[in-house]
Order: C-alpha cells, then structure tokens, then sequence
C-alpha cells in the first residue's frame, strides 16, 4: 500500500514537473511592435458634412402681352444667351393699340400748338387792355390741361409701343432651358409661364450642421467642397451667410456657402464640404492608434532605453482635434519622441 502510494505520488511529481516545463515553453518570446514618431506640422481643425447645391438664378419666364403664340424657338435643355428670342407671340392687338395711341396722341399735340398760339394772341391783347385778365386766365388754364393730356397721350402710346417689343419673348440671362411649357398656337394671357431657365454659373451649398458646432462657425470660414460631379476637383470658397432659424425635422443649421461653377456642378448634387474652423503652424500630433485609454486617462507609450533594453513607458496627455487620422498631443510631449503604434482591436 505505501508502494502505491509513493509510486502515486512520484507520477503525479513527475507529472508536476512536465506541466511546469511545457508552461515555461509557452511563455511567448518579446514581440516586436510598430513604432512612430511625435511630429509637428500644419494642421487644420475642420468641421465636415455633406450639402446639396442650389441654383440661385432660376427665373421663370412669363408672358407680359396677352395673345396667341405663333412661334417656339427653344426647347428644354438649350442653351440660351441674354437676350435670345425664345418665342413670339402674335403682335396684332397691341399693333392697332399702339397706333390709337399714337394717333390720340398726335391729336392732342395738335390741338395743344393751337391752343399755345391762341394763348400768345390773348396775352397780346391783355397787354393792350383789349381782353380782360379772367379770360386771358381761362385760356392759359386750357393750355396746361392740353399740355398735360398730351403727356398722358405720349406715355399710353409709349407703353403700349414697348409691349409690340414684348411679343417677342426674349431670355433674361445666360442660361439652359430647364422647362419649355408654352407650344405654338397656346392663347396665353399676361403672367402666364412659358418657360423655366436656369443659370449654372452661380450655385449656393447649403451646408447642414448640428446646433453644437455653432459657436464655431462664422461668416468668411474657408470651405473646401467635393463633388461626385467633379472627381478630384476641389473647390475653395467661404461662408456667406448662416441662417438664423433651425432648419425644422433636422434640427441642424442652414450654413449658405455661395460658389462660381465651371459648368460641372448641377443644382440638386451633393457636395463633401468641409469648413476649416482653424489652422495652426506647428501643432504637435501623432497617429490616433498611438493614443489608447487606461484608468488613468488617454495615454501613449515612449520607447525608452532601460538596462540596455528599449521597453516602453506609459505617458499620460492630454489630446484636441482629429484630422486625417491624426491626433493632437496639447499637454504631455515636446516632439520628436519614438512612440509605441498600438495595432487597432481586432
């Protein structure tokens, strides 16, 4: 029994003493890690969303004479100049308009020459004290109506010659025609749309960003936008304006940023906009894998020499803005240090 017994516990010895050798064989040798350096640079702090682009001249053009259209000249998505004659309409009623007023006006004309000389005669013989003064009146009183009649004449017959021109629809700016809504042979009548034009050259982004980043943002910003449209085309322009109001159901605001458009952009696309809220010269920063968060706060580990071996060392700091996936260090490192590269969480 005490055979078995020693024989029992000198296996199980044994048996101790192989676990402990394989457990010293599974020790993992030191591994090798990634390492970078602490630098300072340019570096930007930005704000980043995504916008849509709004055309900012996109006037509708109406009819300003009331008749039937004879003629269409442009369709939708041509190209017009200011100034090109888009349709005509029929110029027979405000033609013969035109020429009563002209006649009506001549009339008047006539009889306020007449009445001018009638005038010079009365005066002459009130000078003479042939006519008394109440009736030399009467006749100076009649000429200033005439004269004033004759004004209205001259501008009924000015008017209604400048809507003859008006039967020629012509295009107010340089533009694309988005909508033709009028056809030959349409009776339109006065504020009637015929056609809908758009202006590429001036687009304005409107720009969505949550009420928390407001205090941040002002008037004159630089703002960098990219377009699906225009791959690899980054265009540079400024904040205009930021709209008083929340914009309801996103509860974000409306930041206005007005651009010149090369021809490439269209109203309705979407822009990648980013705002620069600062930029400083020589900011310190590191790779955003460098910094990791221990119960003591976000820290880095310096590679340092120790007992002629390079181990790292916990540092604490204290980190600012993200950009690029780089992280800046404003308490904690002077620059230059070697820092461990964690490998990210898998």
């Amino acid at each position: 029994m005490r055979n078995s017994l020693a024989i029992c516990l000198a296996l199980a010895l044994l048996a101790a003493c192989g676990q402990n050798a394989e457990e010293k064989k599974a020790v993992p040798p030191p591994s090798l890690i990634t390492v970078t350096q602490a630098s300072k640079g340019d570096f930007e702090v930005v704000l980043e969303t995504l916008g849509t682009l709004e055309v900012l001249a996109d006037p509708k053009v109406g009819a300003e004479v009331a008749g039937r259209v004879t003629q269409v000249l442009a369709r939708a998505g041509k190209p017009v100049k200011a100034g090109e004659l888009l349709a005509v309409i029929d110029a027979g009623e405000v033609t013969l308009q035109n020429k009563a007023d002209e006649a009506d006006a001549r009339r008047i004309e006539a009889l306020a020459r007449q009445q001018e000389k009638l005038a010079e005669r009365q005066q002459s013989l009130m000078d003479k004290g042939f006519l008394s003064r109440n009736a030399g009146e009467d006749v100076v009183a009649q000429r200033a109506a005439l004269s004033a009649q004759l004004d209205g004449a001259r501008a009924r017959a000015d008017n209604s010659r400048r809507l003859v021109g008006k039967t020629q629809v012509r295009a107010p700016i340089d533009g694309i025609v988005e909508v033709q809504i009028v056809s030959p042979g349409d009776y339109v009548k006065v504020g009637d749309p015929l056609f809908s034009l758009v202006s590429p050259k001036k687009l304005r982004a409107h720009l969505p960003f949550a009420e928390s980043v407001g205090p941040r943002l002002m008037p004159g910003q630089e703002v960098r936008l990219i377009s699906p449209l225009a791959p690899g085309k980054v265009f540079t322009s400024r904040i205009k304006d930021i709209r008083s109001g929340i914009v309801e159901g996103s509860r974000t605001l409306d930041v206005l940023v007005d651009l010149d458009n090369n021809g490439s952009l269209r109203g309705g696309g979407t822009v990648n906009a980013v705002v620069i809220v600062s930029a400083r010269a020589e900011a310190l920063t590191v790779p955003e894998q460098s910094v990791v968060l221990r119960p003591a706060g976000k820290v880095v580990y310096l590679i340092a020499e120790a007992d002629g071996q390079k181990k790292a060392q916990q540092k604490p700091v204290k980190v600012g803005a993200k950009r690029g996936g780089r992280i800046e260090i404003i308490e904690g490192l002077d620059g230059g240090e070697t820092i461990a590269l964690m490998a990210p969480a898998s």
